[in-house]
């Protein structure tokens, strides 16, 4: 709720605030003008690496005003790829011209373990294990009975659509753009790690994230995270059986 009333006080800031500058742009025009350079990624724009494979970046070209300026371009992002660590990792490559201005494009690098066959992707729903513990009050809130969708994007990787579990998307009503999105992965030894999430609505993501597991047998995935130094969430989802749907 708090977050809630910062983002309606911030979203009047913005609108006072553009008010004001359309005064001002009614009086003073930047005139500047600027052509940028073309980026041109070598390879793909989105690259599949298997655990523990080197990986060897294709690299970016630029022209500007048809003349290559290649060297001028600064590449970030190399030194976080750990083929040995599957997830998503991005490079991206950015030239700054002489006035100050910059272009940049990205490639994303996603490592996967091609020996998990197991596809979790599907309808879930959580069950009475899950729960919102919040860290001022210790009173706890039950989240059973709420949907998670999980879709497949390579072997043992998956997009989440809620990590919460639906606290905010569901439980309190908020809607989709509460949800945490996010990206789990699955391991060998039936592991469910939590590799990325966010809020769309704040732009935040989760505090910590735990381990949890994945039950061949019966289906139930778990996880648990801390989120916006308030709560302490623990979900555990079973699919969605055809007599639910």
């Amino acid at each position: 709720m708090k977050k809630a009333l910062l983002y309606t006080m911030a979203l009047w800031a913005i609108m006072i605030g553009f008010t004001a500058c359309n005064d001002d742009n009614d009086a003073h025009t930047d005139s500047r003008l600027t052509t940028y350079p073309v980026m041109e990624l070598q390879g793909e724009k989105f690259v599949e690496v298997n655990l523990g494979d080197p990986y060897v970046d294709a690299g970016c070209k630029a022209t500007l005003n048809g003349e290559d300026c290649t060297a001028q371009i600064v590449t970030s992002g190399l030194e976080d790829i750990d083929t040995d660590v599957a997830g998503f990792y991005y490079v991206t490559y950015t030239m700054t011209k002489t006035d100050g201005f910059k272009s940049s494009i990205s490639r994303t690098i996603a490592v996967y373990d091609p020996n998990v066959t197991i596809d979790l992707a599907g309808e879930y729903v959580t069950t009475e294990n899950s729960k919102c513990e919040i860290f001022s009050s210790g009173n706890v809130i039950g989240l059973g009975g709420l949907s998670v969708t999980l879709d497949k994007v390579l072997p043992g990787l998956f997009n989440v659509s809620d990590l919460l579990g639906g606290l905010y998307d569901q439980y309190v009503g908020y809607g989709p753009e509460y949800a945490m999105n996010g990206v789990v992965q699955l391991t060998a030894d039936n592991e469910i790690i939590i590799l990325s999430g966010e809020v769309p609505a704040w732009g935040d993501s989760y505090d910590v994230a735990y381990q949890g597991t994945y039950n061949p047998e019966t289906g139930t995935l778990t996880w648990a995270l801390e989120y916006a130094e308030l709560y302490y969430i623990e979900v555990e989802i079973v699919p969605v059986t055809e007599e639910e749907s």
